[in-house]
C-alpha cells in the first residue's frame, strides 16, 4: 500500500495505541488507519461525551505546527479516491482525511497526538460532521466574543456584563433589563 502523500513510499505496520494497528510511512511519519480496526479498536475504549465549550478552550490552546503534507490533497491508498478533508481549528489549523469509499482515515505526523489532546481521538467521524463542525464555529465565535469585551471593558467589569447577562438570562422577564439597558445607550447626552 502506497502513501497517500509521498507516492513512492510504502506504508509499514506501526502500532498506534495497544489493540490498534495503522499503517505508517517512513518518509512522512503519517498513518492510514483502517475503518474496520479503528471501529473494533474504538468500540473497547471508553467514551467520553466532547463538551463544545470544553473542546473550543482547548483547540485555543493548542501549540501545533502542521506537517508540510498536510497542504497536499490526497488520494486513498485502498481505493484510489481522493480523501474528503475536515478542518481542525487549532492554530494554525489542520486537516484530517478521510476515504468516501472506506472510511479509512489518513493522518499526517502529530495529528493523532493532537486528536488525544482534544479527546477527538475516540470520535474522529464527528470532524466530518456539518452539524456538530457548526455548532464548534458557534462556540468558538462565543469565546472571541468574550475574550473581546474582556479586552474592551477590562476584566473587572467584563465580569459584572457576564454575571449581569446571565441573571438577565435567567430571569422569566430579562427582556425588560435588556431593553433598559439597551435604553440607556439610545438616549442624546
Amino acid at each position: 500500500m502506497q502513501c497517500p502523500k509521498h507516492k513512492t513510499s510504502t506504508l509499514v505496520e506501526h502500532l498506534l495505541e495497544p489493540g490498534l494497528t495503522a499503517m505508517q510511512c517512513p518518509q512522512t511519519g503519517g498513518v492510514w488507519i483502517d475503518r474496520d480496526r479503528y471501529e473494533a479498536w474504538r468500540s473497547q475504549q471508553a467514551q467520553a461525551e466532547l463538551d463544545p465549550v470544553d473542546l473550543s478552550q482547548k483547540l485555543e490552546q493548542i501549540d501545533f505546527q502542521p506537517a508540510p503534507e498536510d497542504t497536499k490533497a490526497a488520494l486513498c491508498p485502498e481505493s484510489g479516491r481522493i480523501l474528503v478533508r475536515a478542518r481542525v481549528d487549532t492554530q494554525p489549523p489542520f486537516y484530517v482525511d478521510r476515504s468516501p469509499v472506506n472510511g479509512g482515515i489518513w493522518l499526517d505526523r502529530g495529528e493523532w497526538d493532537i486528536l488525544k489532546q482534544l479527546g477527538l481521538h475516540l470520535q474522529i467521524d464527528r470532524l466530518f460532521s456539518g452539524d456538530w463542525q457548526a455548532q464548534l464555529r458557534e462556540q468558538q465565535q462565543i469565546e472571541r466574543s468574550r475574550e473581546a469585551t474582556i479586552e474592551k471593558l477590562g476584566a473587572d467589569l467584563a465580569q459584572q456584563v457576564f454575571d449581569l447577562a446571565e441573571a438577565l438570562k435567567q430571569h422569566p422577564r430579562g427582556d425588560f433589563g435588556v431593553a433598559y439597558l439597551m435604553q440607556q445607550f439610545d438616549r442624546p447626552e
